[in-house]
């Protein structure tokens, strides 16, 4: 048995409501129970990496072929999430779930995960705000005096904890940090699933970063030691699972099954999914992306995925969700507004076409175009789950094939990948997860992105259309001309404010370091109270 839940934190947040003796003994127990096997798997993530570093490709894995060839389905879905077209996401602060819970969208997916810092305050308080939403008496007056409260017909809520990979090193039993995604599931469910099986609705979870159906499982686990500990039918939970790692791509049939009880359906996580493949293959040359802007949902590797994501879940009775639409609206530019929102309607027709049950927007202004290209798809069906994808093969080449027709690295790619990197970092840093960058809403996928590619085209000696190879003495020199920039834009006490300086530090030591570090928020959690 472990000694009790220390809080190594000066901060009073969560002391008082949050924080109670019972929640942290729930929270000892989750710990003490499948704690150990988080490390485990973490440990398998990484000998599986080195195998791949060495050549092994992933492939479907013949152990688990009689659950892919068997015929089963997943329990049926909870009336609130029978009809999911539109959802829409965002960080955990008051105002966002206030105005995402009102937006009009059938769902609000909180995020404690790539769309939040993860601040001590920002995480606890995050609690205390969901509890209170869950109990309709979430409200905020600004300081100009306007009010912001709760109307009566409300979204879906589901909540994101964050990934396996990551630990909450406020909280420690015996020195040790305890699991996050298991505090901020834990601190949701015990405060909440009995108040939410009331109110008629369910604890609702997004599951990220999951990388094999054994992850998968140790959460199935989870769910039913939790229901179990607090009196809570068996299949109440439900959680939807992001497949956004490409090993997951490979094992979509075995996590269905493992969470067939409490299963939801599965995300196209396509930002993660483009990092993922970046992460995973990073010492194969033949796995070098263009710029990011031109890796879309049409490149073939993403479209295979995506297409047999919808093929694997209607085959199980599941939902098969598409992926976010970024834009932020412009409040001074409504050319770029107009081809924006052009390009995101095309974005959703087309998921809409395939065989998706719905999707994610960014903002609320774009909530009705992603409905009408649903609507006018699914007419008055509150999803297409009978719609099979029997065209569709589980094709190994398919999704390895990471050619992009047409793609390029050019100067321009540098210098965004660097610009939005630093700025992004930089919010993070400050406390802020998600951030409207270029009428873009960056958060820490995108942001992995833009990284990893610097990682990527230096340590593989990448030369642009341009003929500038790109190597650390190039965007050292790009980072000096954008953080001049920004100092600039910001003047110089705006600038020091904004950590930017603080945050071209981490990044550098990421890009230029000979090994690739998984997560950039692993290193930065250090810089962060």
């Amino acid at each position: 048995m472990n000694g009790p839940i220390e809080i190594a934190s000066t901060s009073s947040s969560g002391r008082d409501g949050v924080l109670t003796d019972d929640a942290l003994r729930f929270l000892a127990g989750l710990e003490e129970s499948f704690g150990a096997r988080r490390r485990h798997l973490m440990k398998a993530r990484a000998q599986r990496q080195h195998r791949i570093d060495d050549g092994e490709m992933p492939d479907f894995s013949d152990e688990t072929v009689s659950i892919r060839t068997a015929d089963w389905k997943v329990a049926s879905p909870p009336v609130d999430l029978v009809d999911r077209r539109v959802e829409i996401t965002g960080p955990v602060d008051a105002k966002m779930i206030i105005n995402a819970l009102n937006s009009g969208a059938n769902v609000f997916m909180a995020d404690f995960e790539d769309s939040a810092s993860p601040t001590w305050d920002v995480m606890v308080n995050g609690q205390r705000h969901l509890m209170e939403a869950v109990r309709r008496r979430l409200a905020v007056t600004n300081s100009d005096g306007r009010r912001y409260e709760l109307g009566t017909d409300l979204a879906t809520l589901m909540v994101r904890p964050r990934g396996w990979h990551l630990s909450e090193r406020h909280l420690r039993i015996d020195g040790k940090p305890l699991s996050a995604s298991l505090v901020d599931f834990g601190l949701y469910f015990f405060h909440n699933a009995a108040e939410l099986v009331e109110r008629g609705s369910g604890p609702y979870f997004y599951l990220p970063k999951l990388e094999s159906h054994l992850e998968a499982r140790l959460w199935n686990d989870v769910f039913v030691y939790s229901q179990a500990e607090l009196g809570i039918a068996h299949g109440t939970i439900r959680a939807t699972v992001l497949i956004e790692t490409i090993l997951a791509a490979f094992e979509m049939d075995e996590i269905l099954y493992e969470l067939r009880d409490h299963c939801a359906g599965l995300n196209a996580g396509r930002w993660d999914y483009i990092f993922s493949i970046i992460k995973k293959f990073r010492s194969h040359p033949d796995a070098v992306l263009p710029n990011r802007a031109q890796i879309t949902m049409t490149v073939p590797f993403m479209s295979a995925y995506a297409d047999l994501l919808i093929k694997t879940c209607h085959r199980r009775g599941a939902h098969a969700m598409g992926g976010m639409a970024a834009f932020i609206p412009s409040r001074r530019d409504e050319q770029v507004n107009r081809t924006a929102m052009a390009k995101v309607a095309e974005d959703k027709e087309r998921e809409a076409a395939n065989g998706h049950d719905g999707t994610w927007v960014a903002h609320p202004d774009l909530i009705e175009v992603a409905r009408e290209a649903f609507t006018a798809r699914l007419g008055d069906r509150p999803n297409q789950i009978d719609r099979r994808r029997d065209d569709v093969e589980a094709n190994t080449p398919a999704l390895l094939d990471f050619t992009v027709e047409g793609g390029l690295i050019t100067e321009a790619g540098v210098r965004t990948n660097v610009d939005v990197a630093i700025r992004y970092m930089a919010a993070w840093l400050c406390g802020n997860g998600a951030v409207a960058i270029y009428n873009l809403m960056e958060d820490a996928a995108t942001a992995e992105i833009s990284r990893s590619q610097l990682w990527q085209w230096v340590h593989h000696g990448v030369v642009t259309v341009e003929d500038r190879k790109v190597d650390e003495p190039f965007i050292r020199e790009i980072a000096a001309e954008e953080l001049a920039r920004l100092a600039s834009e910001f003047g110089p006490e705006e600038f020091d404010r904004g950590r930017f300086e603080a945050s071209w530090s981490l990044l550098e030591q990421l890009i230029f370091a000979p090994d690739f570090e998984d997560f950039l928020t692993i290193p930065a959690y250090e810089f962060i109270d």
